[in-house]
């Protein structure tokens, strides 16, 4: 049996007149796009652009809500009430759900950004909170967790779809939480590094740490940011490493 595993970009980024990320090429390399719905990034009209070309190319279209912080991008973290917080993702996935809709696309599957995907991590409550808000919208949609954390143990409890997902492009501390994007390394920029890691993560089935500690996960999908400068080409350098080592990528089902 061929083993395949999803990859995926965070896109929609760009802000009227302020580009961000290089979509369209993305868009050619990745089988899942995760597109900012407004609050930390992307606007309608980037929106529009982002859903009709991820349609056009088969990628699956994804939701991807954060923190109301257009300012900080989405990766301070803020302390908001849970019930403000699910309000949040609802009214978010509600704007993806119309923009793809009129796309000619659906949205499949929902994932957190920045610092509240971060807090939500530690947070079984929370993360808990942010999953119901998206499925009593769609009970079907699936939900992207940052694997081994709590956000998977919230998906689980809930018994809801989800995919388990691994970064690329970032560091991991040994509790499978993401290196602080301040401290040195934590963002990878080499993308011959990153693909040797993330097929060496998709062999061995667990997430490999900075101390080289071994966390036995299930990995569905890959993450590359949009807004890395080097995201096409690490993207690239991911997807030909996996193929090459026999793994396909594909959308998760």
């Amino acid at each position: 049996m061929t083993v395949s595993v999803d990859l995926n970009a965070d896109m929609g980024e760009s802000f009227g007149p302020w580009p961000m990320g290089s979509d369209a090429a993305l868009l050619k390399i990745v089988s899942s796009a995760n597109i900012a719905c407004g609050f930390h990034a992307g606007d309608a009209d980037v929106m529009a652009k982002t859903m009709r070309l991820a349609a056009e190319n088969g990628v699956g279209i994804g939701a991807h809500p954060g923190f109301l912080d257009l300012q900080g991008f989405g990766r301070r973290r803020m302390q908001v009430p849970l019930p403000t917080l699910g309000n949040w993702v609802r009214y978010q996935l509600g704007a993806a759900q119309a923009m793809a809709k009129a796309a000619g696309g659906t949205v499949r599957h929902l994932k957190l950004h920045g610092a509240l995907a971060n807090m939500c991590s530690e947070d079984a409550a929370m993360a808990r909170g942010c999953y119901e808000a998206a499925l009593e919208i769609d009970p079907d949609i699936i939900v992207m967790v940052l694997a081994a954390t709590a956000q998977e143990d919230a998906a689980k409890d809930l018994g809801c779809a989800y995919a388990a997902e691994i970064f690329a492009d970032r560091a991991y501390n040994d509790d499978a939480t993401l290196v602080d994007r301040s401290l040195p390394g934590a963002v990878i920029h080499d993308a011959d590094h990153a693909a040797r890691r993330i097929v060496a993560m998709v062999q061995a089935g667990a997430i490999i740490t900075e101390s080289g500690k071994h966390i036995p996960s299930r990995i569905d999908t890959i993450c590359v940011h949009g807004d890395n400068a080097e995201a096409v080409a690490l993207s690239g350098a991911v997807r030909a490493g996996l193929e090459a080592a026999g793994i396909a990528v594909k959308t998760f089902g």
